[in-house]
């Protein structure tokens, strides 16, 4: 198995799970990121790092310009690692969109959560085809 296949086999899983959990738990999502702001600046860096992860992996090993499904895999991570840039370098920034009105509504999850399920699943019909 190549690397990028790799990658896109984590990502694919990544977002099936958590995007089935935006989708029938968007209450705890919502939770979720309030704790986070309780903590300020310091919420804001815990999100970064998680951003930071996933886009960093996606970005490191899969550069991939060719392809409708590649292509958006990639753009996802750079997304990824913007979101982190933001919250490392401009926290007050990243409050302020995690304090967004939409971030106290479940339906903006559960429409992410689907995003992110219908990307899963072009992903493994990808990979297994």
């Amino acid at each position: 198995m190549n690397l990028e296949k790799a990658v896109e086999i984590f990502v694919a899983v990544n977002l099936f799970v958590i995007g089935a959990s935006h989708l029938f738990q968007p209450q705890v999502w919502i939770d979720f990121f309030k704790k986070l702001r309780g903590y300020g600046k310091a919420g804001a860096y815990a999100n970064g790092f998680l951003s930071l992860s996933f886009g960093s992996i996606i970005v490191s090993f899969h550069w991939v310009w060719e392809g409708t499904i590649p292509t958006l895999v990639t753009l996802l991570g750079l997304a990824q690692l913007l979101k982190s840039f933001v919250a490392f370098v401009l926290p007050s920034l990243s409050l302020r969109s995690m304090s967004a009105p939409m971030a106290e509504k479940p339906i903006g999850y559960q429409l992410g959560g689907a995003l992110f399920l219908i990307l899963a699943v072009l992903l493994f019909v990808r990979l297994l085809g």
